[in-house]
Protein backbone atom coordinates (compact mmCIF):
# COMPACT_ATOMS: atom_id res chain seq x y z
CA UNK A 1 0.00 0.00 0.00
CA UNK A 2 0.81 3.43 -0.81
CA UNK A 3 0.70 4.44 3.00
CA UNK A 4 3.75 2.14 3.69
CA UNK A 5 5.89 3.12 0.86
CA UNK A 6 8.91 4.50 2.81
CA UNK A 7 9.05 8.04 0.13
CA UNK A 8 5.39 8.84 1.19
CA UNK A 9 6.28 8.48 4.34
CA UNK A 10 9.44 10.69 4.55
CA UNK A 11 7.05 13.11 2.78
CA UNK A 12 4.43 13.24 5.30
CA UNK A 13 6.92 13.57 8.08
CA UNK A 14 8.43 16.64 6.11
CA UNK A 15 5.42 18.18 5.98
CA UNK A 16 4.79 17.32 9.22
CA UNK A 17 7.99 19.29 10.59
CA UNK A 18 7.45 22.22 8.29
CA UNK A 19 3.64 23.14 9.38
CA UNK A 20 4.91 23.24 13.00
CA UNK A 21 8.08 25.27 11.96
CA UNK A 22 5.80 27.65 9.77
CA UNK A 23 3.86 28.07 12.75
CA UNK A 24 6.57 29.16 14.97
CA UNK A 25 7.90 31.41 12.25
CA UNK A 26 4.74 32.87 12.09
CA UNK A 27 4.46 33.65 16.14
CA UNK A 28 7.77 35.14 15.97
CA UNK A 29 6.46 37.71 12.87
CA UNK A 30 3.64 38.62 14.46
CA UNK A 31 5.38 39.40 17.76
CA UNK A 32 7.91 41.59 16.06
CA UNK A 33 4.97 43.41 14.03
CA UNK A 34 2.82 43.91 17.49
CA UNK A 35 6.60 44.93 19.29
CA UNK A 36 6.57 47.65 16.68
CA UNK A 37 2.90 48.96 16.63
CA UNK A 38 2.89 48.64 20.09
CA UNK A 39 6.04 51.15 20.25
CA UNK A 40 4.28 53.91 18.23
CA UNK A 41 1.04 54.26 20.89
CA UNK A 42 1.95 57.35 23.49
CA UNK A 43 1.37 60.93 23.98
CA UNK A 44 4.79 61.61 20.99
CA UNK A 45 3.87 60.69 17.25
CA UNK A 46 6.09 58.13 16.03
CA UNK A 47 5.46 55.84 13.14
CA UNK A 48 6.65 52.05 12.93
CA UNK A 49 9.35 52.74 10.41
CA UNK A 50 10.93 55.53 13.29
CA UNK A 51 11.00 52.81 15.82
CA UNK A 52 12.80 50.05 13.76
CA UNK A 53 14.77 52.69 12.16
CA UNK A 54 15.97 53.72 15.64
CA UNK A 55 16.39 50.47 17.40
CA UNK A 56 18.49 49.39 14.18
CA UNK A 57 20.94 52.82 14.41
CA UNK A 58 20.89 51.83 18.30
CA UNK A 59 22.76 48.83 17.70
CA UNK A 60 24.96 49.55 14.56
CA UNK A 61 25.46 53.70 14.92
CA UNK A 62 23.78 54.91 17.79
CA UNK A 63 24.97 58.46 16.05
CA UNK A 64 22.04 59.04 13.61
CA UNK A 65 19.59 58.15 16.17
CA UNK A 66 16.97 60.51 16.38
CA UNK A 67 17.62 61.96 20.42
CA UNK A 68 13.73 62.21 20.64
CA UNK A 69 12.67 59.26 19.11
CA UNK A 70 15.36 57.74 20.84
CA UNK A 71 14.78 58.34 24.66
CA UNK A 72 10.66 58.12 24.03
CA UNK A 73 11.38 54.33 22.71
CA UNK A 74 14.20 53.36 24.75
CA UNK A 75 13.46 54.54 28.11
CA UNK A 76 9.29 54.98 28.50
CA UNK A 77 8.16 52.23 26.34
CA UNK A 78 10.60 49.43 25.29
CA UNK A 79 10.73 48.62 29.08
CA UNK A 80 7.35 47.54 29.70
CA UNK A 81 7.04 45.56 25.71
CA UNK A 82 10.05 44.09 26.53
CA UNK A 83 9.45 42.78 30.24
CA UNK A 84 5.45 41.99 28.46
CA UNK A 85 7.33 39.96 25.92
CA UNK A 86 9.70 37.99 28.00
CA UNK A 87 7.30 37.39 30.75
CA UNK A 88 4.73 36.26 28.19
CA UNK A 89 7.34 33.54 27.17
CA UNK A 90 8.10 32.86 30.34
CA UNK A 91 4.55 31.95 31.42
CA UNK A 92 3.70 30.19 28.34
CA UNK A 93 6.57 27.94 28.85
CA UNK A 94 6.10 27.20 32.22
CA UNK A 95 2.17 26.23 31.30
CA UNK A 96 3.01 23.75 28.70
CA UNK A 97 5.95 21.95 30.79
CA UNK A 98 3.28 21.99 33.79
CA UNK A 99 0.39 20.68 31.55
CA UNK A 100 2.43 17.85 29.84
CA UNK A 101 3.76 16.63 33.21
CA UNK A 102 0.13 16.72 34.87
CA UNK A 103 -1.32 15.53 31.87
CA UNK A 104 -4.07 18.04 32.01
CA UNK A 105 -4.84 21.23 30.17
CA UNK A 106 -5.52 23.09 33.38
CA UNK A 107 -2.47 23.03 34.99
CA UNK A 108 -0.19 26.25 34.85
CA UNK A 109 1.20 28.39 37.14
CA UNK A 110 -1.75 30.64 38.02
CA UNK A 111 -4.61 27.45 38.57
CA UNK A 112 -1.68 25.52 40.69
CA UNK A 113 -1.30 28.17 43.17
CA UNK A 114 2.75 28.44 42.59
CA UNK A 115 1.83 32.39 41.33
CA UNK A 116 -0.10 32.87 44.74
CA UNK A 117 2.79 31.36 46.71
CA UNK A 118 5.22 34.16 44.66
CA UNK A 119 2.94 36.66 45.47
CA UNK A 120 2.71 36.21 49.29
CA UNK A 121 6.68 36.01 49.42
CA UNK A 122 6.68 39.21 47.25
CA UNK A 123 4.41 40.90 49.74
CA UNK A 124 5.90 39.86 53.00
CA UNK A 125 9.17 41.02 51.41
CA UNK A 126 7.73 44.58 50.62
CA UNK A 127 5.28 45.02 53.64
CA UNK A 128 7.49 43.69 56.30
CA UNK A 129 10.90 43.78 54.95
CA UNK A 130 10.73 40.20 55.37
CA UNK A 131 13.96 38.66 53.57
CA UNK A 132 14.77 35.00 53.45
CA UNK A 133 17.87 35.45 52.33
CA UNK A 134 19.08 38.29 53.82
CA UNK A 135 20.24 39.28 50.71
CA UNK A 136 18.00 42.85 50.20
CA UNK A 137 16.45 44.90 47.30
CA UNK A 138 15.78 42.92 44.68
CA UNK A 139 17.42 39.06 44.93
CA UNK A 140 16.09 39.16 48.40
CA UNK A 141 13.07 39.53 46.99
CA UNK A 142 13.11 36.87 44.11
CA UNK A 143 14.58 34.62 46.80
CA UNK A 144 11.47 35.03 49.15
CA UNK A 145 9.24 35.10 46.05
CA UNK A 146 10.86 31.80 44.57
CA UNK A 147 10.56 29.67 48.59
CA UNK A 148 6.59 30.99 48.91
CA UNK A 149 6.34 29.57 45.18
CA UNK A 150 7.58 26.06 45.83
CA UNK A 151 5.36 25.82 48.65
CA UNK A 152 2.32 24.89 46.51
CA UNK A 153 4.37 22.92 44.11
CA UNK A 154 5.64 20.36 47.47
CA UNK A 155 1.27 20.14 47.88
CA UNK A 156 1.14 18.90 43.98
CA UNK A 157 4.51 17.13 44.58
CA UNK A 158 2.99 15.01 47.57
CA UNK A 159 -0.43 14.53 46.56
CA UNK A 160 1.13 13.01 43.42
CA UNK A 161 2.90 10.65 45.26
CA UNK A 162 -0.43 9.17 46.75
CA UNK A 163 -1.20 6.26 45.38
CA UNK A 164 -4.38 6.27 42.38
CA UNK A 165 -4.05 10.25 42.47
CA UNK A 166 -5.07 11.72 39.49
CA UNK A 167 -4.22 14.79 37.62
CA UNK A 168 -7.73 16.71 38.76
CA UNK A 169 -6.86 15.86 42.33
CA UNK A 170 -3.43 17.47 41.63
CA UNK A 171 -4.76 20.27 39.89
CA UNK A 172 -7.58 20.94 42.97
CA UNK A 173 -5.04 21.11 45.61
CA UNK A 174 -3.03 23.52 43.73
CA UNK A 175 -6.16 25.42 43.74
CA UNK A 176 -6.87 25.00 47.53
CA UNK A 177 -3.04 25.97 48.72
CA UNK A 178 -4.42 29.46 45.85
CA UNK A 179 -7.24 30.19 47.82
CA UNK A 180 -4.85 30.34 51.01
CA UNK A 181 -2.09 32.20 49.61
CA UNK A 182 -4.90 34.56 48.59
CA UNK A 183 -6.12 34.53 52.17
CA UNK A 184 -2.67 35.22 53.84
CA UNK A 185 -1.71 37.81 50.87
CA UNK A 186 -5.03 40.20 52.15
CA UNK A 187 -4.03 39.09 56.17
CA UNK A 188 -0.92 40.70 54.98
CA UNK A 189 -2.13 44.00 52.98
CA UNK A 190 -4.81 45.19 55.83
CA UNK A 191 -1.86 45.79 58.17
CA UNK A 192 0.10 47.90 55.80
CA UNK A 193 0.89 51.40 55.39
CA UNK A 194 -0.26 53.46 52.53
CA UNK A 195 2.95 53.12 50.70
CA UNK A 196 3.16 49.89 50.94
CA UNK A 197 -0.35 49.19 50.23
CA UNK A 198 -0.05 51.33 46.72
CA UNK A 199 3.40 49.15 46.15
CA UNK A 200 1.91 46.10 46.65
CA UNK A 201 -1.59 46.40 44.91
CA UNK A 202 -0.08 45.37 41.52
CA UNK A 203 0.47 42.01 42.88
CA UNK A 204 -2.78 41.02 43.09
CA UNK A 205 -3.97 42.58 39.36
CA UNK A 206 -1.09 41.57 37.33
CA UNK A 207 0.32 45.54 35.87
CA UNK A 208 3.14 46.13 33.62
CA UNK A 209 3.40 49.43 34.24
CA UNK A 210 6.55 50.02 36.83
CA UNK A 211 8.77 47.58 34.39
CA UNK A 212 12.22 49.13 33.78
CA UNK A 213 15.18 47.57 31.49
CA UNK A 214 16.40 45.91 35.13
CA UNK A 215 13.22 43.92 35.40
CA UNK A 216 13.46 42.82 31.57
CA UNK A 217 17.44 41.48 31.84
CA UNK A 218 16.55 39.89 35.76
CA UNK A 219 13.50 37.43 34.13
CA UNK A 220 15.55 37.20 30.62
CA UNK A 221 18.26 35.54 32.80
CA UNK A 222 15.88 33.24 34.34
CA UNK A 223 13.98 32.51 31.58
CA UNK A 224 16.64 31.18 28.88
CA UNK A 225 18.11 29.28 32.15
CA UNK A 226 14.54 27.83 32.95
CA UNK A 227 13.70 27.56 29.38
CA UNK A 228 16.60 25.61 28.65
CA UNK A 229 16.32 23.10 31.29
CA UNK A 230 12.60 22.54 30.62
CA UNK A 231 14.03 22.08 26.21
CA UNK A 232 16.41 19.92 27.35
CA UNK A 233 14.04 17.59 29.17
CA UNK A 234 11.47 17.99 25.90
CA UNK A 235 11.67 14.03 24.91
CA UNK A 236 11.27 12.97 28.82
CA UNK A 237 8.25 15.08 29.26
CA UNK A 238 6.96 13.38 26.12
CA UNK A 239 7.40 10.20 27.77
CA UNK A 240 5.52 11.06 30.62
CA UNK A 241 2.64 12.10 29.00
CA UNK A 242 2.20 8.58 27.88
CA UNK A 243 2.22 7.41 32.22
CA UNK A 244 4.48 7.08 35.12
CA UNK A 245 3.71 3.20 34.92
CA UNK A 246 5.16 3.13 30.88
CA UNK A 247 7.93 5.97 32.00
CA UNK A 248 9.27 3.51 34.35
CA UNK A 249 9.40 1.05 31.55
CA UNK A 250 11.69 3.06 29.75
CA UNK A 251 14.02 4.11 32.79
CA UNK A 252 12.75 7.09 33.95
CA UNK A 253 11.75 8.08 37.24
CA UNK A 254 8.83 10.36 37.14
CA UNK A 255 8.55 11.65 41.01
CA UNK A 256 11.95 12.90 40.17
CA UNK A 257 11.54 13.82 36.97
CA UNK A 258 8.64 15.97 38.50
CA UNK A 259 9.90 17.31 41.38
CA UNK A 260 13.00 18.93 38.91
CA UNK A 261 10.34 20.46 36.93
CA UNK A 262 8.06 21.85 39.51
CA UNK A 263 11.59 23.38 41.01
CA UNK A 264 12.19 25.33 37.38
CA UNK A 265 8.91 26.35 36.77
CA UNK A 266 8.47 27.88 40.38
CA UNK A 267 11.91 29.70 39.70
CA UNK A 268 10.54 31.02 36.60
CA UNK A 269 7.12 32.15 38.02
CA UNK A 270 8.62 33.59 41.11
CA UNK A 271 11.30 35.64 38.77
CA UNK A 272 7.76 37.03 36.89
CA UNK A 273 5.75 37.66 39.46
CA UNK A 274 7.89 39.14 41.65
CA UNK A 275 8.30 42.36 38.67
CA UNK A 276 4.66 42.20 37.24
CA UNK A 277 2.47 40.59 40.14
CA UNK A 278 0.08 37.92 39.03
CA UNK A 279 -0.96 37.45 35.62
CA UNK A 280 -3.40 34.76 35.40
CA UNK A 281 -4.26 32.60 32.16
CA UNK A 282 -1.37 33.18 29.67
CA UNK A 283 0.43 29.67 30.76
CA UNK A 284 -3.13 28.24 30.44
CA UNK A 285 -3.93 30.13 27.36
CA UNK A 286 -1.37 29.67 25.02
CA UNK A 287 0.10 26.36 25.36
CA UNK A 288 -3.78 25.10 24.86
CA UNK A 289 -3.38 27.02 21.89
CA UNK A 290 -0.67 25.91 20.56
CA UNK A 291 -1.46 22.28 20.95
CA UNK A 292 -4.68 23.01 18.66
CA UNK A 293 -2.04 23.65 16.01
CA UNK A 294 1.25 21.63 16.66
CA UNK A 295 -0.03 18.57 18.98
CA UNK A 296 2.16 17.84 22.23
CA UNK A 297 5.38 16.86 21.08
CA UNK A 298 7.09 19.13 23.32
CA UNK A 299 10.00 19.97 21.49
CA UNK A 300 7.93 22.09 19.29
CA UNK A 301 5.30 22.91 22.07
CA UNK A 302 7.36 24.41 24.17
CA UNK A 303 9.03 26.90 21.72
CA UNK A 304 5.72 28.02 19.87
CA UNK A 305 4.15 28.79 23.60
CA UNK A 306 7.05 30.99 24.35
CA UNK A 307 6.54 33.06 21.17
CA UNK A 308 2.75 32.62 21.30
CA UNK A 309 3.15 33.66 24.92
CA UNK A 310 4.54 36.35 24.54
CA UNK A 311 2.84 37.82 21.65
CA UNK A 312 -0.57 37.22 23.90
CA UNK A 313 0.64 39.00 26.73
CA UNK A 314 1.86 41.88 24.68
CA UNK A 315 -1.30 42.19 22.55
CA UNK A 316 -3.17 41.93 25.93
CA UNK A 317 -0.84 45.05 27.31
CA UNK A 318 -1.40 46.89 24.00
CA UNK A 319 -5.27 46.71 24.47
CA UNK A 320 -4.57 47.39 28.34
CA UNK A 321 -3.35 50.69 27.00
CA UNK A 322 -6.20 52.15 24.24
CA UNK A 323 -9.10 50.86 25.63
CA UNK A 324 -9.55 53.58 28.06
CA UNK A 325 -6.74 55.92 26.42
CA UNK A 326 -4.81 57.95 28.20
CA UNK A 327 -5.65 55.50 31.51
CA UNK A 328 -4.37 52.29 31.78
CA UNK A 329 -5.79 49.13 32.64
CA UNK A 330 -3.64 46.04 34.60
CA UNK A 331 -2.42 43.77 31.94
CA UNK A 332 -4.26 41.34 34.50
CA UNK A 333 -7.40 42.15 34.25
CA UNK A 334 -7.25 41.82 29.93
CA UNK A 335 -5.66 38.49 30.36
CA UNK A 336 -8.47 37.54 32.90
CA UNK A 337 -11.06 38.42 30.25
CA UNK A 338 -9.20 36.40 27.67
CA UNK A 339 -8.35 33.50 29.77
CA UNK A 340 -12.04 32.96 31.86
CA UNK A 341 -14.36 32.12 28.72
CA UNK A 342 -11.42 29.66 27.53
CA UNK A 343 -10.80 27.81 31.06
CA UNK A 344 -14.53 27.59 31.54
CA UNK A 345 -14.74 25.79 27.93
CA UNK A 346 -11.74 23.75 29.18
CA UNK A 347 -14.00 22.68 31.64
CA UNK A 348 -17.18 22.11 29.84
CA UNK A 349 -14.97 20.05 27.52
CA UNK A 350 -12.83 17.56 29.75
CA UNK A 351 -15.76 17.22 32.26
CA UNK A 352 -14.18 13.24 33.34
CA UNK A 353 -12.05 12.66 31.03
CA UNK A 354 -7.73 12.84 31.49
CA UNK A 355 -6.36 14.92 28.43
Amino acid sequence: MSGTDPSVMVGEYRSYVLRKILFIAGCLVAMVAVLGYATTIGSSGISAIDVYTNIFYHFVDPSRCDPGVEWAVFTVRLPRIMTGLIAGMSLGVAGAAMQSMMKNPLADPYTTGISSGASFGATLAIVLGFDLAGLGGTAGLIVTAFVFALVPAAVIILVSSLRSTSAATMILSGIAVMYLFNACTTLVKLGASDASLSAVFQWSIGDLSGSTWDSFYTILVFTLVGGTILMAMSKKLNILITGDRNATALGLNAHRLRICLLAVISLMTASVVCFTGIIGFVGLVAPHIVRIFLGSDNRYLIPASALFGALLLMVADLISRVIIAPTFLPVGVITAFIGCPLFLYLLIKQRRSMW
